[in-house]
């Protein structure tokens, strides 16, 4: 009598088998992620329509230039800082501790290495993003980037402590705080390497 009561008063279809369906955390990054691949996209859009479109003379412009080294050893930063990330969350789904920590402590100090050497390069550039278009659209695309960096930094600073204090075990469902942060940091990397193909390589 008690499930035949609850079975007439559920309304709508029945309720997606938790296996057919992704967890909502994963799929809330994801979601996220997809709208992000859209604003870098528009930021993208303008880039090649001033710079093919627009036509606006020499790009970069004569007297402007970017260290396309300096920049490249970033990129060799930031890269790596991938598979600390993907070696801290392997460790603790095999339950080794002490990998999550070094791995999600690497990650960090990677990326604030990274977004150090950003604000030193924009230290020295010697122009502004008041300075042509292409300033405006180079600190545009790299500052967006940046603004990214910084807030995987605070989701790895989060995930670093909560390591620390033992909050993470190798159930699917108890180090979530491990792997949404790593594939926002996934989708930083690869961001970036868009990022820096498009305006110190080609």
């Amino acid at each position: 009598m008690e499930a035949h009561a609850a079975a007439a008063e559920h309304h709508g279809p029945p309720e997606a088998h938790q296996s057919s369906r992704i967890d909502r955390q994963t799929l809330g990054i994801l979601i996220f992620i997809v709208s992000e691949v859209m604003l870098f996209g528009s930021f993208f859009a303008s880039y090649f329509f001033l710079r093919v479109v627009a036509n606006v003379g020499p790009w970069p412009p004569d007297g402007l230039e970017i260290p396309k080294a300096v920049a490249g050893v970033n990129t060799a930063i930031l890269i790596s800082s991938s598979f600390t990330v993907h070696w801290a969350l392997e460790s603790v789904r095999r339950g080794n501790r002490r990998g999550l920590v070094m791995g999600l402590a690497a990650t960090w100090l990677l990326g604030f290495t990274f977004l150090f050497i950003q604000l030193n390069e924009y230290w020295h550039l010697g122009f502004s993003a008041r300075d042509t278009a292409f300033g405006s659209i180079f600190y545009g695309l790299t500052g967006l980037h940046g603004a990214h960096v910084t807030v995987g930094l605070g989701l790895l600073a989060t995930a670093n402590i909560r390591a620390w204090r033992g909050h993470f075990t190798s159930k699917p469902k108890e180090h979530l705080g491990v792997e949404i942060p790593g594939i926002y940091w996934h989708f930083v990397d690869v961001m970036w390497i868009i990022v820096y193909t498009t305006v110190y390589i080609l």
